[in-house]
């Protein structure tokens, strides 16, 4: 491997890292405002402000959080057309925020790979949902994909 190429990969690996720490913030940023109803700047500045993480990963969570609640009607929608017979009242919490968030990735964020929507959407379900959370984020996902046409 080339020093370049070297160069390249370590930047696309810490580039992953920031965002997935990004998602994750804005995962715990959205379950607040999910909590407390209070989604202004000013409240999301202030919870990722009590949280590590450098101003990429931050930047990335705002980007995330603010177009999570500016299209929220529609992503909502599309996930509701994807789950049979379940009501987004009944989801987890942290399901149903997980859900909104990989939603807009796949709908608003055409930058960003499906596949690097979906497997980041399920990892993180590992870790902060329940043992049937990463079964079924990636069957609505994939669901929410299917029917808005979005391919890799």
């Amino acid at each position: 491997m080339s020093p370049n190429q070297e160069d390249t990969t370590a930047v696309a690996g810490s580039n992953r890292s920031h965002r997935r720490k990004g998602r994750e913030l804005a995962l715990q940023a959205l379950y607040q405002i999910e909590i407390t109803g209070d989604g202004s700047a000013r409240a999301v500045d202030l919870f990722l402000g009590h949280f590590e993480g450098n101003a990429t990963a931050k930047d990335f969570a705002r980007q995330l959080v603010f177009g999570v609640l500016s299209q929220r009607v529609e992503i909502d929608g599309r996930i509701e057309q994807s789950t049979e017979n379940w009501k987004l009242t009944r989801l987890a919490k942290v399901d149903l925020v997980l859900l909104r968030m990989a939603t807009y990735e796949l709908i608003f964020c055409p930058e960003i790979p499906a596949s690097v929507s979906l497997d980041e959407a399920i990892e993180i379900a590992k870790r902060f949902g329940t043992g049937d959370s990463p079964a079924f984020i990636n069957g609505v996902l994939d669901q929410v994909a299917r029917a808005g046409g979005i391919k890799d």
